[in-house]
């Protein structure tokens, strides 16, 4: 038995020995083999190395491109401030005429008639200026004066005739006063009230005189 142990443990050295020395200068295919021999070129599997390649992502978010400022000027405004207006200067108002005797029609700002029964003559104004006259005329006798004071035209008739007078003809009357009125007459005769006018001065005041004119008498 102790033999047998002591052979074993002869055995195993001589293998251990072995093992490391490689088994000598010319025993085996790989020359100087060993551990070194499998790891290196000499023999043994060799190792594969495979390494997957790591595919780097290049895709980038794209950076958005800055919108340029507007170089746009500021709008200017080109709205001018309303230029005041200018106050108109009142038209002066023109002098009465001294020769015309009536106050009132000259201060009408519109037409009027003037009746001078002392000096037998009448004018039209217009806004206080002489447009027309003087004209002969012929008032009302004693019995049928023509009335005095300021009147104003009321009625108007192209060829009136008279009732009270057989429907006597007035062409171009103008009534200014009940029953009275100026239109076309004898300048040689006194008329019951009326004035008396040529045929022309008649229709002169005619188409000229308006409704609400004023029509003022003097003595």
């Amino acid at each position: 038995m102790k033999r047998l142990l002591a052979g074993a443990a002869a055995l195993a050295t001589a293998f251990v020995l072995a093992a490391c020395s490689g088994g000598g200068s010319a025993g085996g295919a790989n020359a100087g083999g060993g551990a070194v021999a499998a790891a290196g070129t000499g023999g043994g599997t060799p190792t594969t190395s495979s390494a997957t390649p790591t595919t780097a992502t290049t895709s980038a978010t794209p950076t958005p491109t800055p919108t340029p400022a507007s170089t746009k000027p500021a709008p200017t405004s080109t709205s001018a401030k309303p230029k005041p207006k200018p106050t108109a200067t009142p038209k002066p108002k023109p002098a009465a005429d001294p020769d015309v005797p009536c106050a009132a029609a000259a201060a009408a700002s519109g037409t009027a008639a003037c009746v001078d029964l002392s000096a037998h003559k009448a004018w039209i104004l217009q806004a206080g200026k002489v447009v027309y006259g003087p004209v002969p005329m012929l008032p009302g006798r004693k019995s049928n004066p023509t009335p005095t004071g300021t009147f104003h035209v009321y009625s108007k008739e192209k060829m009136h005739l008279s009732k009270e007078f057989d429907n006597a003809e007035m062409p171009n009357s103008v009534f200014f006063y009940p029953g009275d009125a100026f239109h076309q007459g004898s300048l040689s005769v006194y008329s019951h009230g009326c004035i008396h006018l040529s045929a022309g001065a008649s229709l002169k005041f005619f188409n000229t005189l308006h409704i609400g004119d004023v029509v003022q008498v003097v003595p």
